[in-house]
C-alpha cells in the first residue's frame, strides 16, 4: 500500500515554543537581511561568472573544488534533509545521520529542523492553501503565475511567519544530535564558504588560488545550488510531465535531473513521498537513489523504501 503525502509525516500538536536558536518560527531583521545577502550576493556572482571565466581565474582546480562541493552539499540536502529526515525513506545509524545533517547544512539552505518542517508542511498542503511555496498561490492567470513563480522560487523565504517546528518536526526537535547541528548552522555556513578557499590556497600555494576557489567553489556554487533547489519548488510545480497521479501539480522536469541530484522527478515524489527513488522510469537519472543504494550495500542504510512494479503501477495515470 502506498502512503499518502501526509500519512508519513510525524506531526503533533504544539506544547512548548522552540527556541529561535533552532532557526525558529519568526525571522528577525538581522536574519532577513542575512538571507537577502545570501540570495543576492551569490546570484550576482553567478551572473558575473561568464565574463570572469573569459578573463582570468577559472581552471581545472577551481572547477574540481566547485564540483565536489556542489554535489557533496546537494546530496546532503537530497539524501539527508529530504529523503531521510523529512520522509524517512530509509533508516541509518548515528554516524551517517550526523554526517548527512552536516552535509545538508553546508548547502546553506537553512537549519535542518526548519527545512524539514517547511517541507513537511509543503507536502501536507501541496498547491493548496497552507502550502509555504506554491507557484499557484495567486491564481492561474499569467500575471498571477509569474508572481507565484517568484514567490515559490525565493519570495517565500522572506515570509516572517515560519512553520512551527514542534508541530511538523517533533521527532527532530527531540533528537539531541539534530538539535545541536541545527543550532550550529552559523558554523556550517562559515565552513561552507571558507573550505573551498582553503583548498584552493593549499593546492595552489597562493592567495590567488584561494581567491578564485572562493569565487567558484563558494559564491558560484552556493548560488547555483540555491537556484536549482528553488526551481524544484517553482518550476517543478508549474511545468513538466505528470505520468503519476498526485493531489497537486508536481511535474517531472528532465533537464534539472543531474543538477538536482534526481529531485526534479518531482511528480513521482508527490505521488509516493516516502519512496527512496524518485526517478523510477527508464532513463531517469537519480544520483540520490544511487547513493542510498550504496549506503544500503555498505550496511549503512536499512529498511529502504524502494518502489516495486506494483507500487509504481498503482500510481500511473491512465
Amino acid at each position: 500500500m502506498t502512503l499518502q503525502a501526509d500519512e508519513a509525516l510525524p506531526i503533533t500538536k504544539p506544547n512548548t515554543r522552540i527556541s529561535a536558536t533552532l532557526g525558529g518560527e519568526k525571522q528577525g531583521v538581522p536574519e532577513r537581511l542575512a538571507l537577502g545577502l545570501f540570495i543576492t550576493v551569490p546570484f550576482v556572482a553567478l551572473l558575473a561568472a561568464a565574463p570572469v571565466a573569459w578573463g582570468w581565474g577559472l581552471g581545472w582546480r577551481d572547477l574540481a573544488i566547485a564540483t565536489v562541493m556542489y554535489f557533496l552539499t546537494c546530496h546532503g540536502v537530497t539524501v539527508g534533509y529530504h529523503r531521510h529526515f523529512t520522509h524517512r525513506s530509509f533508516k541509518t545509524g548515528r554516524v551517517l545521520k550526523i554526517a548527512m545533517a552536516v552535509a545538508g547544512s553546508l548547502a546553506i539552505e537553512g537549519p535542518v529542523v526548519r527545512w524539514v518542517a517547511d517541507h513537511r508542511k509543503h507536502h501536507k498542503f501541496s498547491d493548496r492553501d497552507g502550502d509555504p511555496h506554491s507557484p499557484w498561490r495567486y491564481g492561474e492567470t499569467v500575471p498571477a503565475l509569474i508572481k507565484g513563480l517568484w514567490w515559490a522560487h525565493m519570495g517565500w523565504l522572506f515570509d516572517e511567519e515560519q512553520t512551527p517546528q514542534e508541530v511538523y518536526a517533533p521527532d527532530l526537535v527531540k533528537d539531541r544530535d539534530i538539535r545541536t547541528i541545527s543550532r550550529l548552522f552559523w558554523l556550517w555556513t562559515t565552513l561552507s564558504m571558507v573550505l573551498p578557499a582553503v583548498a584552493g590556497g593549499l593546492l595552489s600555494w597562493s592567495w590567488q588560488g584561494a581567491l578564485t576557489a572562493f569565487f567558484w567553489g563558494s559564491l558560484v556554487r552556493v548560488a547555483l545550488l540555491h537556484h536549482v533547489t528553488w526551481s524544484i519548488n517553482s518550476i517543478c510545480h508549474a511545468l513538466g510531465s505528470r505520468p503519476f497521479r498526485s493531489r497537486d501539480r508536481s511535474g517531472n522536469v528532465w533537464w534539472l535531473a543531474v543538477l538536482s541530484c534526481g529531485e526534479s522527478w518531482h511528480n513521482l515524489h508527490h505521488a509516493d513521498p516516502t519512496s527512496a527513488r524518485h526517478g523510477v522510469l527508464r532513463g531517469q537519472v537519480d544520483s540520490s537513489a544511487r547513493l542510498i543504494r550504496w549506503f544500503e550495500q555498505a550496511g549503512w542504510a536499512r529498511d529502504v523504501r524502494w518502489p516495486d512494479a506494483a507500487r509504481i503501477a498503482a500510481r500511473r495515470t491512465a
